[in-house]
């Protein structure tokens, strides 16, 4: 069996950021060290930052004194504002790419756009983006909701950091026909197109493609899913152990890839699994 992982694949600089500010804080500061929500989206991560006494709260109201970190997903610009004026020592680990989106949503909103954010409703990122908007922005989940949209003079979008290029595209098609002006901006991040093209590269040259990560994190879902689309048979997994003997037989060219929250350890451990299997 020949296992193969893909070119692109695992931590990206903004998750790497992100725990390296972490890991600072936890070994300079004396009092409470708290993330606000999951730092990154892969389980085991979050476990060992609890287990090294990294605890997790939902908002500022659940800390009284401490350091509280922002996740790699930002948050809206109220909530830093509130965890300062409680006396909590804020760091902010927003990965770059997310801050810029939040910057281009701000700024089209005093600019007097309406505001397209296409991302997964709901999801942390996203949320944190249609809070820059002033209340001029609305979340569009699937390209068919276009349709749904009022016509207006001027138009402004953004992207989700992790969704697919190909999605994106669609959809500016498509809104052309909504407004009179339209601006958007591409803020998919670089690390997400490369992990993308790789494992579908990858996808359409093995027997079966293997993507590591957290069920909760929606770039890995979304790897999942590019790779299904080229007609590969398609697992996501979390850990080596939830390998099953059944998926292998028959196979002799196994690919791997893995969602940008999912650490090195944990793509070495899937594949020394299967390297086992020979």
């Amino acid at each position: 069996m020949e296992v193969i992982i893909a070119k692109h694949a695992g931590f990206c600089f903004g998750v790497k950021r992100a725990l390296q500010l972490v890991e600072e804080e936890r070994k300079d500061r004396q009092g409470e060290v708290a993330t606000l929500g999951e730092v990154i989206h892969n389980p085991q991560v979050v476990e060992k930052l609890s287990q090294a006494g990294v605890k997790q709260v939902g908002s500022p109201e659940e800390m009284k004194t401490g350091t509280l970190i922002i996740s790699c997903h930002g948050v809206g610009p109220g909530v830093k504002e509130e965890a300062e004026k409680a006396g909590l020592e804020v760091v902010d680990a927003t990965c770059p790419f997310v801050a810029r989106a939040q910057e281009l949503v701000s700024l089209l909103a005093r600019e007097g756009y309406e505001i397209i954010i296409f991302g997964d409703r709901g999801h942390r990122e996203v949320t944190g983006l249609e809070g820059y908007g002033e209340g001029r922005a609305r979340i569009v989940d699937d390209i068919a909701e276009v349709e749904q949209l009022p016509f207006c003079r001027k138009l402004g979008m953004v992207v989700q950091t992790t969704r697919e290029i190909e999605r994106y595209q669609d959809l500016l098609a498509r809104l052309g026909g909504k407004c009179q002006e339209l601006r958007a901006f591409n803020t998919i991040c670089e690390a997400t197109l490369k992990r993308q093209k790789a494992a579908v590269e990858l996808a359409g040259d093995v027997d079966l493609m293997l993507v590591v990560g957290g069920r909760n994190s929606a770039n890995t879902r979304r790897l999942a899913k590019v790779c299904a689309e080229t007609g590969a048979e398609v697992r996501h997994i979390e850990t080596a152990e939830e390998i099953s003997p059944e998926w292998l037989k028959g196979h002799d060219r196994i690919g791997i890839t893995a969602g940008a929250s999912t650490p090195q350890w944990i793509i070495d451990e899937v594949a020394e699994r299967l390297r086992a299997k020979k």
